[in-house]
């Protein structure tokens, strides 16, 4: 009788652990995710990329600053970008609204 629990376990375990399974939340590579999603949502990588632009220009805009203080000019590199990401987020919503409402076929 161990023999055969022991078998029955050692069969559950190999099942479970097959690689030939195929789930369909997995299907989907990483890269193909990202394009769907920048499809379904266009104005998150626009507000992504606006932050980091605007990251990278204040980084760039560090030495040359003049006489403001440091911690000055990094408040005002995170205002303009978090406002950047805020604006974004509205006009996308804005937009996801407008595909929805308004440019949706009338059945």
């Amino acid at each position: 009788i161990e023999q055969k629990l022991v078998e029955v376990i050692l069969q559950a375990v190999t099942m479970s652990t097959d690689t030939g399974v195929s789930l369909p939340s997995y299907e989907e590579d990483q890269g193909s995710k990202l394009i769907r999603k920048a499809k379904e949502a266009p104005f998150v990588p626009v507000g992504i990329a606006g932050f980091a632009a605007i990251v990278a220009y204040g980084l760039y805009k560090l030495k040359s600053r003049g006489n403001t203080k440091m911690s000055l000019h990094l408040i005002h590199m995170r205002v303009a970008a978090q406002g950047f990401v805020v604006g974004a987020m509205t006009v996308g919503m804005g937009y996801s609204m407008y595909r929805e409402f308004w440019a949706k076929p009338k059945p």
